[in-house]
């Protein structure tokens, strides 16, 4: 019997449910979105960090010959840095071969919250049934929403929903759900995902006022790579497929 945790935000993970479990962080606005893209580009790991400064040292220590920084702010690139968290930033002439430091406002925190799990993975709309394939068989799964400044998401919450609907469908209905898995299952089958749904939500709506809707087409498409990225030793890179057993 499966059994799967939601937490909606960062502040709200038990940590004592961490122990044996994978770990799955969402942000799809945009932050593990961002994350994929970059991956899928090229890039060689990802170094998420709680902020801006530590970054700043970070980048510093490993050497800025092939070494960016990335994050945001309030939506916008941090001053000083090299990318914002912009998915159409990160091709693959910009980040082929680097390795990118980066600090957001949500979901690099919620990285963090999960690193005491056995696996830490990134999902977005762009991966989503890649990483259902990579936990299917996992017993115990814990699903952080990075939500919006510790707050509730509606995109994170869907993506979450549909992750537990797609598992259900491959598995059965055999799961053992906490209150809010339960719930972002019953919300993933009110919506679609489309990017003026995206733009509908806080997060999305934010984004649209400092001009940067052009991401939610991005953040919205749907299984547009099948890699997952992992966090290992707080580097996150490409995850190595497992044997089914």
């Amino acid at each position: 019997m499966k059994t799967i945790n939601v937490f909606l935000s960062p502040l709200e993970v038990d940590e004592s449910a961490l122990e044996g479990s994978v770990a799955v962080v969402i942000d799809v606005i945009r932050a593990t979105t961002t994350m994929v893209e970059a991956l899928a580009n090229g890039a060689r790991a990802i170094i998420p960090t709680a902020s801006t400064e530590e970054a700043v040292k970070l980048a510093s220590s490993l050497g800025r010959e092939d070494t960016l920084l990335c994050g945001e702010r309030k939506g916008m690139k941090v001053q000083g840095f090299d990318l914002g968290n912009s998915p159409a930033e990160f091709t693959g002439n910009v980040v082929g071969g680097k390795q990118l430091v980066m600090s957001t406002t949500n979901g690099t925190r919620a990285f963090l919250a999960a690193e005491d799990s056995n696996r830490v993975l990134a999902a977005s709309f762009l991966n989503l049934s890649a990483v259902v394939a990579t936990v299917r068989d996992e017993a115990s799964l814990l699903i952080v929403c990075a939500g919006k400044e510790d707050r509730f998401s509606l995109e994170d919450a869907l993506c979450a929903g549909l992750l537990i609907r797609r598992l259900a469908d491959l598995e059965g209905a055999d799961f053992v759900l906490n209150d809010a898995a339960r719930m972002v299952a019953d919300l993933a089958s009110l919506h679609e995902v489309d990017a003026e749904f995206l733009a509908s939500t806080a997060a999305g709506n934010a984004l649209v006022e400092v001009g940067l809707e052009r991401d939610l087409q991005v953040c919205a498409s749907l299984d547009r790579y099948s890699l997952v990225p992992e966090m290992r030793d707080r580097r996150i890179g490409l995850a190595i497929p497992k044997e089914r057993s």
